[in-house]
């Protein structure tokens, strides 16, 4: 006799599921809904008085006796209305990771065109910039730091992990495997998933650590560990690029056609600088630090703080990526550089930039 194989809890909830019919999905769907907004049970004449459910009291009423029965809501005793059992948040959270899913594959599918597209107008424009100038040039990436949360995505994994995904504007994606101590079912996932939207929906990514946050976090009533815990996670996610990768550099031999670099010993110090970008996130550091719209500055000998650049001008500005990402145009060389020649050029690139995006 062939050996039978035994179905998990979940698997058997699945199959559950897969029988409903649409009717029922979607009266089940509107009953979890309206319970998670108001912590009450939900009757028949409630939902049939909702636009579009098209359908009587009497029907309802027969459909949730029917999902009641194949165990999808609970009756309380001293209620006519039903709740939702773990099996009915399971359906709905099942369906809900479904669309986000799709919706959240499509960002990435757009995202990796658009950084595609990104990364090679970096490198095109950073060359055109220094055979322009004949000075050394480097462009940042965009930053996200400025970017809003338009909504955070949480899924249960294996054991005790929650898989959460922010998206935020510029439809950029990031995602965060949170390992907990304790095992979270599906109607703690809903509530942490809203709790997490109400605090970060339309909050900056730079904000997420901030005493804002923090404050809200401490002003809920329960969950406040894994919600903090969840947050730390998506602020990591965030970070986790290392930025020197977002930096495009050109024309560090340029430093050679100066004899000032060559009397003072300091091309090769400053080629290096080029090469490694450390030093180059310090100053982008420092343009953005100084928040100026226009990130337009010029720095002279050691205004700049890099140590490399003691012997330079160097000539910043910001560029837009639209979406609220913003990058850093810089130009470097020596004291006496062609400035207005310098300022033209950048001026023209930021142009170029707009339009290669509206293509």
């Amino acid at each position: 006799m062939p050996k039978t194989t035994k179905k998990t809890k979940l698997e058997v909830v699945e199959n559950d599921i897969q029988e409903l019919d649409e009717r029922k999905r979607e009266i089940l769907i509107t009953i979890i809904k309206l319970y998670l907004e108001t912590g009450e049970p939900v009757g028949s004449r409630t939902i049939s008085k909702l636009p579009d459910m098209g359908l009587s009291p009497a029907t309802i009423r027969n459909e949730m006796s029917d999902l009641e029965d194949l165990g999808f809501l609970i009756k309380p005793h001293t209620s006519a209305g039903r709740i939702p059992s773990d099996k009915g948040y399971r359906l709905y959270v099942n369906n809900l990771m479904k669309e986000k899913e799709t919706e959240i594959k499509n960002l990435k599918t757009e995202m990796t065109a658009r950084v595609d597209k990104l990364e090679d107008m970096m490198k095109t424009l950073v060359k055109t910039i220094a055979a322009s100038t004949n000075y050394a040039a480097m462009i940042a990436g965009p930053s996200v730091n400025n970017n809003k949360i338009k909504y955070i995505q949480l899924s249960n994994l294996e054991d005790k992990k929650v898989l959460a995904v922010a998206v935020a504007e510029g439809n950029v994606v990031k995602t965060r495997i949170v390992e907990f101590d304790k095992i979270i079912d599906a109607k703690e996932i809903l509530d942490l998933n809203q709790s997490l939207n109400d605090i970060l929906s339309g909050i900056k990514v730079s904000e997420l650590k901030s005493e804002k946050i923090s404050n809200s976090i401490n002003a809920l009533k329960k969950s406040k560990n894994e919600i903090l815990t969840l947050v730390d996670g998506i602020a990591e996610s965030f970070e986790e690029k290392d930025n020197a990768d977002n930096i495009w550099t050109y024309g560090s031999n340029n430093f050679f056609k100066y004899k000032e670099f060559e009397e003072s010993g300091n091309v090769k110090d400053l080629v290096e600088t080029f090469e490694k970008k450390q030093d180059l996130l310090k100053l982008v550091d420092k343009v953005n630090e100084e928040n100026t719209e226009t990130g337009l500055r010029v720095y002279i000998g050691e205004e700049s703080s890099v140590n490399a650049m003691k012997d330079c001008s160097v000539v910043t500005a910001n560029c837009d990526f639209g979406n609220g990402m913003r990058g850093t145009i810089g130009v470097v060389g020596p004291k006496r550089m062609d400035y207005e020649k310098v300022l033209k050029t950048i001026k023209s690139t930021m142009l170029n930039i707009s339009k290669e995006l509206d293509n």
